[in-house]
């Protein structure tokens, strides 16, 4: 299997090692008051990587990379039906 085709996988996990670093320093750059806590981001990408809708580090139902959307404590799971965090 191509590394870049890895279902279930996030960023670095699926080979994405470019995308990976550069989701990081987006990461660093939130503010205190808009990030979640590492426990509960840890949670989050836990449950992401059990979901159907995640697909090389991308959740295919909004688009955008599971790692940055899961860091920011006002953001919700994108399933609406599933609702995972």
């Amino acid at each position: 299997m191509d590394l870049r085709e890895c279902k279930k996988c996030l960023l670095l996990q699926s080979g994405e090692e470019d995308n990976y670093n550069l989701v990081q320093e987006y990461i660093k750059k939130i503010k205190p008051g808009e990030k979640c806590p590492d426990g509960l981001y840890s949670e989050r990408l836990e449950k992401c990587k059990r979901c159907d809708n995640l697909i090389s580090g991308v959740c295919i139902k909004c688009g955008c990379y599971v790692e940055f959307r899961a860091a920011y404590k006002n953001k919700k799971c994108p399933d609406a039906k599933l609702k995972a965090w």
